[in-house]
């Protein structure tokens, strides 16, 4: 028993960020030299499945405890955080249209598909709104995070206004538990990765790295823009000091994982987790990453813009700059409706392409396409929006306390 708690102790003492690597080596390598060996694929499931199911719980009694238990004063950061995010996206959707223009992409349109899809912006806020009274108990169950701050928030007013200290102190120690198990399950992420990377190359080889290369470059390469140059260029205008200590230690803690388990959702305890050791309060952080999980989508404004721009290329849609412009509003708004999940971008395509009058045919066709590269784009996607999530919650916080200082 000894043995085992000194061998459990090394385990959590050696760098996360270490032990990932060496999964990630160790899939790659696996992945290529021996892809029958499937059964190694159940690790990555069972990894993001775990984070998947305590993530909502996790929120939830969070956000209600922090509420019920704030002194108040934050009501103006957050305000500030929701501007940043918002922000954030808008300029990630501008950067996009500015590749799209300088770096045309023709994509080859052929067989279409059939998913269901938003149709017109209102759907998504009819959807949006909608979402948000729905039943608490089932908004736990399929992780519907509009529905579960809506009602958190609600239950730690309720708690704030009405309960005694000993039931609030009840209600925050049960979130210390639910935390508590987030990291135990957060030191199984080196097997998790593992699992997770195997799959996807013993799937496509390495090949998910090369087709659709130059679309996929122009993605990527307005995601990496805007998280390395527009949001430490916002940053730095604010606090007056480099950001990027701060944006290479969100990447490497919180884009990292987000990149393999490609779910917003899924990365918010890792974000929880990296708050608590930034030394943020946790009364703003246990609000502002769920929140930002929701509507920080800036890698989904760049996908959105992206794609609809390269469908009216291929198909001869004369897009004026100014119409452009209007677009990456319509992205902004659009991807704060999508969802935390794999793919939850390629989804609101269509309804952007609508915008220019292409049909829902050519447009799903587009969507097919962005689920074949969906291994890479869909990866450096959410790692993009989740790492900010930390990132401007950070850039918050250090801004209001600077002026409150």
């Amino acid at each position: 028993m000894n043995k085992f708690a000194s061998i459990l102790r090394k385990w959590t003492e050696t760098s996360l960020v270490l032990r990932i690597f060496i999964g990630l080596v160790i899939g790659v390598i696996l992945g290529l030299t021996v892809p029958q060996w499937s059964g190694i694929s159940i690790l990555g499931l069972v990894f993001v499945s775990a984070l998947k199911a305590i993530a909502p719980v996790l929120v939830a009694v969070l956000v209600a405890a922090s509420i019920a238990n704030a002194s108040g004063g934050l009501g103006h950061r957050f305000r500030l955080l929701i501007l940043l995010y918002m922000l954030s996206t808008l300029a990630a959707a501008l950067c996009a249209v500015m590749g799209s223009f300088l770096f045309p992409v023709s994509l080859l349109l052929r067989d279409a598909v059939t998913v269901q899809a938003p149709g017109a912006l209102k759907d998504v806020f009819t959807n949006l709104l909608t979402g948000m009274v729905a039943n608490p108990i089932s908004a736990l169950g399929s992780a519907n995070y509009i529905a579960i701050l809506f009602w958190a928030i609600l239950v730690g007013l309720a708690l704030k206004l009405k309960a005694g200290k000993s039931t609030i102190g009840v209600v925050c120690d049960f979130a210390e538990v639910i935390t508590i198990v987030v990291k135990w399950i957060i030191q199984c992420a080196p097997f998790g990765i593992f699992g997770l990377v195997f799959n996807a190359v013993s799937a496509n080889g390495l090949d998910i790295f090369t087709s659709y290369g130059q679309l996929l470059l122009l993605l990527v390469g307005c995601m990496l823009f805007n998280s390395l140059v527009l949001n430490p260029l916002i940053a730095f205008l604010m606090l007056r000091k480099n950001p990027y200590p701060l944006v290479i230690t969100c990447l490497k803690e919180s884009g990292l994982q987000a990149f393999f388990t490609r779910s917003s959702a899924a990365n918010i305890p890792v974000n929880m987790d990296l708050c608590r050791k930034l030394g943020l309060n946790e009364d703003f952080y246990a609000v502002s990453i769920p929140l930002g999980a929701t509507i920080n989508m800036g890698g989904a404004a760049v996908t959105i813009t992206v794609m609809t721009l390269a469908v009216a290329h291929t198909v001869g849609v004369n897009v004026s700059f100014a119409s452009a412009v209007f677009l990456s509003i319509l992205a902004t708004l659009g991807a704060c409706g999508s969802s935390g999940v794999a793919g939850g971008s390629l989804l609101l395509v269509p309804m952007a392409c609508s915008f220019f009058g292409m049909g829902n045919d050519v447009a799903m066709q587009a969507v097919a396409i962005g689920f074949i590269i969906g291994v890479v784009q869909d990866s450096v996607e959410t790692a993009i929006n989740s790492s900010s999530d930390v990132f401007f919650t950070a850039v918050a916080e250090s801004f209001d306390r600077g002026k409150t200082v």
